[in-house]
């Protein structure tokens, strides 16, 4: 017995750890990972769908050059049949009536087939390249795109974080502000219009935080989606927001540069198959050229059973050449439709360097505003913090009715709010600037 109360503690600790241990790990698994701006584009460039369909649509692209490409080398083919002529032919020779054939026949045939010209060959060999080219060109655009939208939901989480720690900071501040003032109601210093109005705007507080903490639950998620983060485990950003205010400047002095834009650069790889379909139709006047060579076993008989006894073979090699000589004009016509589809593609390059220009224009003027809107709330902000300090004085030495300080208050607020926004805002105008120059790394 005594053994056993010593051994007790033990055997206890000994259920207990697994379940500890257990428990230990379910928390840390728990715990969000906090990742960087970097870290999340990254991430993004790894796992995002969009960005895995283009993978996989270059490795399906790949495939189906390959298959179309496999008609240069040489087809071999092979063929069985079997025939049970129920009713052999007769044909009168003088006054003999002659039977034909045999009751029985069957043949095997292998024959190779080498393609010599074959415009449909030709056109998968000269589009490889450009088809190979179109898929990566898709792969890079979406990865652009993957940059800038990660990028803008990053900063947007941010936002809201930030507008939820002003609100917290502006909650707490209020709180005390209202209980100061009931208590000055309480003991006949000031009327009770003073608490009623702190109660009204700490109501108003109260809401805009509920609404932020929402908001932010949304935004993560979309976060998650554009990442391609498992939506069952937590999520949390690391940030700086002094680097991020250092990350703002851009060089507006560069001009765009349209061949850096992948948008032209499809437009011209496109360009280019279809000057290679106008040539394709072309090709339609020279005839289609192969050679072959088979080898073929028949067996004649009588009896099915000595069908197969002795073969019959025969051999060929030969060059064949085919051309439709006339087809009704298809051939000019798919010519001709063909010239006109380059045509349409040109004003298509054209509409999309002015649409360039445009998106380039505006994305200079978007920034350059928001920047001159940061600097000037930016030191808005100082002056609210100072104004509200001010009359937050002079009103505990009654100089100053309550009115001013919540007058104060709100605009303290509001300015701390603004240059957050101002701040997203930039960011978001300087990526918009940087797609529209064609400097975006995805690299």
């Amino acid at each position: 017995m005594k053994l056993l109360r010593r051994l007790k503690p033990l055997l206890v600790g000994c259920i207990l750890f697994p379940s500890s241990l257990l428990l230990a790990q379910t928390n840390t698994g728990s715990e969000p990972k906090k990742l960087t701006l970097e870290q999340c584009l990254a991430y993004a460039l790894q796992q995002r769908p969009v960005v895995r369909q283009s993978l996989i649509d270059e490795a399906i692209g790949e495939r189906e050059i390959k298959a179309n490409l496999s008609g240069w080398f040489p087809q071999i083919a092979a063929s069985f049949g079997g025939t049970h002529n129920l009713k052999l032919q007769q044909q009168p020779f003088g006054d003999q009536v002659l039977t034909l054939g045999r009751k029985y026949t069957s043949n095997v045939l292998v024959e190779a087939t080498q393609n010599l010209f074959n415009r449909d060959l030709l056109l998968a060999s000269k589009a490889a390249q450009y088809q190979r080219t179109q898929l990566d060109q898709n792969t890079v655009n979406n990865k652009i795109n993957t940059v800038v939208d990660v990028s803008k939901a990053f900063y947007d989480v941010l936002l809201t974080e930030e507008q939820l720690r002003i609100l917290d900071e502006n909650l707490a501040r209020q709180e005390k502000q209202y209980n100061d003032a009931r208590s000055r109601y309480e003991v006949g210093l000031v009327d009770k219009t003073d608490y009623q109005r702190a109660a009204i705007t700490l109501a108003n507080i109260r809401s805009d935080r509920k609404r932020a903490q929402e908001g932010v639950k949304a935004k993560y998620a979309y976060l998650k989606q554009l990442l391609g983060y498992p939506i069952e485990e937590n999520l949390s950003l690391a940030y700086d927001y002094n680097l991020m205010q250092q990350d703002v400047s851009v060089d507006t002095t560069t001009m765009v540069n349209f061949a850096n834009r992948v948008e032209l650069q499809q437009l011209e790889t496109q360009r280019q198959l279809t000057q290679l379909n106008t040539q394709y139709y072309k090709w339609s006047f020279i005839p289609t050229v192969s050679a072959y060579i088979n080898y073929n076993w028949l067996y004649f008989n009588n009896e099915f059973s000595d069908l197969y006894n002795q073969s019959f073979p025969t051999s060929a090699v030969g060059l064949q050449v085919s051309l439709p000589v006339f087809q009704g004009g298809r051939r000019f016509q798919n010519i001709k439709l063909a010239q006109l589809q380059e045509e349409r593609l040109e004003l298509d390059v054209e509409d999309t360097r002015k649409a360039i220009n445009t998106e380039y224009q505006t994305a200079l003027a978007n920034y350059k505003s928001d920047y001159n809107d940061w600097i000037t709330i930016r030191d808005n902000v100082q002056l609210a913090q100072e104004v509200y300090d001010v009359i937050r004085l002079q009103y505990d030495e009654g100089i100053k009715p309550y009115v001013d300080l919540i007058v104060a208050e709100t605009d303290l607020r509001t300015t701390q709010l603004n240059y957050y926004n101002s701040l997203f805002n930039l960011l978001s105008s300087k990526l918009d600037y940087q797609r529209a120059i064609g400097t975006i790394d995805v690299n």
